[in-house]
């Protein structure tokens, strides 16, 4: 993943394309974080080529998006038959799957778009599941369409404003840390403080 990200830096006019890319390949279950793709794009466009801000943003959302077509129809044409292979056993267990449409069933669109925020391969099942359930192809590109814009837009904008603002909050950082530590040794010395009267008291 390193080898990724340094790539995508040292080839920084081109990240847009490599970064599509990435996403399409993360479609296929090959493990290319989502959200390590997004942050990179807006680190780039917030440090390196903010000219080129919309053109990186489209990029991640086009590829998170058509990636997550990918895996519905996956889901739609394969189906069970999928169970057949080991790997897909073991990612994608049927308990996880049966979680995932009963969550469709109840909650509908939400169940997408809070999904969409959660990371370590929750979204892929989602598409999964909604591809074996058969779910009519519009529906899931309009729900999903909508959830993935609004999660894409949250992760960039924040990632962009942190990358902005990278030494203001280096130093905010620094000065919380510093607290913490004065807080962690004050409450180390009023221990020893306190253990030590009460063997006093009990001697």
């Amino acid at each position: 993943m390193t080898a990724i990200i340094n790539f995508i830096f040292e080839n920084a006019q081109h990240a847009h394309f490599i970064i599509f890319g990435s996403l399409i390949l993360a479609g296929l279950n090959i493990p290319i974080p989502e959200d390590l793709m997004i942050i990179l794009s807006a680190v780039l466009a917030s440090t390196v080529i903010p000219k080129n801000t919309i053109i990186l943003f489209t990029a991640v959302f086009l590829g998170a998006y058509l990636s997550d077509w990918m895996v519905y129809w996956i889901g739609r044409i394969l189906g069970v038959k999928l169970y057949k292979y080991k790997w897909f056993k073991k990612t994608m267990p049927k308990r996880k799957l049966s979680k995932v449409r009963l969550f469709y069933k109840k909650y509908g669109f939400f169940t997408l778009l809070i999904g969409r925020f959660i990371p370590f391969g929750v979204r892929n099942c989602l598409f999964l599941s909604a591809g074996m359930s058969r779910m009519r192809f519009m529906k899931f590109a309009v729900s999903d369409g909508i959830a993935c814009f609004c999660s894409n837009i949250v992760l960039f904008t924040i990632a962009f404003s942190a990358s902005k603002n990278y030494q203001s909050l280096m130093n905010y950082l620094k000065k919380v840390n510093l607290l913490i530590f004065g807080v962690f040794i004050v409450t180390i010395i009023f221990l020893i403080w306190y253990y030590k009267r009460k063997k006093a008291k009990v001697k």
